[in-house]
């Protein structure tokens, strides 16, 4: 799950950085991403529904960089959060078997 995770923000990175290189970051700039050499994959189609891309006109679309930087923004809480579930996990565990347990 985990390199999978890595390959879907890596695309998604790619695409924004095209985005960016060309632009693209308003509603008037708004282009095909065709013209930009990028498919509508499922990746891109995820960022469309997270609407970090745009539609601005039919079949043209911009990067909205707020909405990019929130994503970004909730990810970096998300590991934090499942961080912090490890290791509690495992000082619990480490507590429950006595591996803190001094012997005299």
């Amino acid at each position: 799950m985990g390199a999978a995770a890595a390959i879907i923000i890596r695309k998604q990175r790619d695409i924004v950085r095209v985005f960016q290189g060309a632009g693209v970051t308003t509603p008037d700039r708004a282009r095909d991403p065709e013209t930009l050499g990028i498919d509508q994959s499922l990746v891109f189609k995820g960022l469309v529904r997270r609407a970090v891309l745009r539609e601005a006109g039919p079949g043209r679309y911009y990067l909205d960089e707020p909405s990019w930087n929130a994503m970004g923004s909730r990810r970096r809480r998300m590991l934090v959060v499942m961080l912090a579930v490890v290791l509690a996990a495992g000082a619990a565990v480490a507590l429950t078997t006595g591996m803190f347990v001094h012997k005299l």
